[in-house]
């Protein structure tokens, strides 16, 4: 896991994890919280392993300090992505898990969220090609990526192709994680049913939006929180080609210089 002020959330979250009735050892980077998350954790669940970040790390390469960290500790059976501000359903290990022995433990297991108050409202999980998601039916369903909300991953998944990679600052590293494990043979899949609750982070962005200042769309666009063109230009050319990845990186300038042609912003 990776934090940075979502006191509250980070709380339930872990609460929901240690009521699993599992054996689980907790890896959480604190990437410079100032809410007081380091300190609540401490206090209430003194068992995790917290490891001290830079602040300058974000989702994609805290995970990789604390998957690292972790595997340098123990050579263990399974890792479990978690996300922070997620909540875990009570049976939900145990799902996973399940799910896992039927594919003899050489799939990554993916988890499916719903709204937090809307439980037919799905909002992170598995994804098949053109964008589009699987939604759980009762039975374990393939996937190409998926969302890095909840994610088991065994022992030999992570003996064959590792960690997530560390060159993404924030987003991209779960989704380019289950396209590097399908391009190695390993497949992905959707666990049968919804496992926990995240609601879905909605905000239209400000880099492509005609109401910021032209030079701010900018520098938001390269920030880690923004569309970073030469990562998504390395995650493109990675897994679909120079032509496609050249073609994105000049239209998400073009996005973000003159956003109010983009098809898709509502002024």
């Amino acid at each position: 896991m990776t934090c940075f002020n979502r006191k509250d959330k980070t709380l339930k979250s872990l609460e929901s994890l240690f009521q699993q009735n599992r054996d689980v050892d907790v890896f959480l980077v604190d990437d410079g919280c100032t809410d007081g998350t380091r300190e609540a954790v401490l206090e209430q669940f003194p068992q995790v392993n917290i490891i001290q970040g830079t602040g300058n790390l974000f989702w994609n390469r805290g995970m990789y300090m604390a998957w690292t960290t972790a595997a340098k500790s123990n050579d263990y059976d399974f890792y479990l992505w978690l996300n922070d501000d997620t909540t875990l359903y009570p049976d939900s290990i145990q799902k996973l898990i399940a799910s896992s022995e039927s594919n003899l433990h050489q799939k990554i297991i993916c988890g499916t969220t719903c709204a937090v108050n809307d439980p037919g409202r799905i909002t992170y999980g598995g994804w098949i090609f053109k964008d589009t998601m699987v939604i759980p039916n009762g039975q374990i369903q393939p996937c190409d990526y998926f969302n890095g909300n909840i994610v088991l991953i065994p022992r030999h998944v992570y003996s064959a192709i590792g960690a997530n990679d560390p060159v993404f600052n924030h987003a991209l590293g779960d989704y380019d994680y289950g396209l590097r494990a399908r391009r190695a043979g390993i497949g992905s899949v959707v666990a049968s049913h919804v496992l926990g609750t995240c609601n879905k982070h909605e905000t239209f962005p400000a880099w492509c939006h005609p109401q910021t200042p032209v030079l701010k769309r900018l520098k938001l666009l390269y920030s880690p929180l923004g569309n970073h063109p030469f990562q998504f230009f390395r995650f493109e050319k990675r897994h679909y080609g120079l032509t496609m990845s050249c073609l994105h990186f000049i239209t998400i300038h073009l996005r973000a210089l003159m956003p109010v042609f983009w098809k898709n912003c509502s002024v």
